[in-house]
């Protein structure tokens, strides 16, 4: 069962990075077939997607509001999905949530609808 836990929000001052992982605490055995995905949702907004990794080729997508400043990785041994964040702004504070889709429905890669498991969410908060 896949089990996804955030980590790494909190405080950060404009310009400063901050590291969010994503760990399958369940250490499903597919892991590494999974597409991840990082989705973020400030207060009174619709869930947007961030960035996300196709496991397997390694092939990443960018919103265009994080492009050049945030950067999606992996790490296969430690089923884990890492986002580091530079240059951080105003603007990017919001819950983060980190998101697998185990099994391709189809959709791109910036559709929260194509991920089937979700974390729980972990605050990022900037001040300028």
């Amino acid at each position: 069962q896949v089990h996804l836990v955030e980590s790494g929000g909190g405080l950060a001052q404009a310009g400063d990075s901050l590291r969010l992982s994503c760990t399958d605490s369940g250490r499903t055995s597919t892991f590494s077939t999974f597409r991840m995905g990082w989705f973020r949702q400030g207060l009174g907004k619709e869930r947007e997607f961030v960035a996300a990794i196709n496991w397997s080729s390694g092939s990443t997508n960018y919103a265009n509001s994080v492009k050049g400043r945030f950067t999606i990785s992996r790490d296969n041994a430690k089923s884990t999905v890492f986002l580091q964040m530079n240059s951080l702004k105003p603007e990017d504070a919001s819950v983060y949530y980190c998101a697998a889709a185990t099994v391709n429905r189809g959709y791109a890669a910036t559709v929260n609808r194509g991920y089937d498991y979700w974390g729980q969410g972990t605050q990022v908060t900037v001040s300028s």
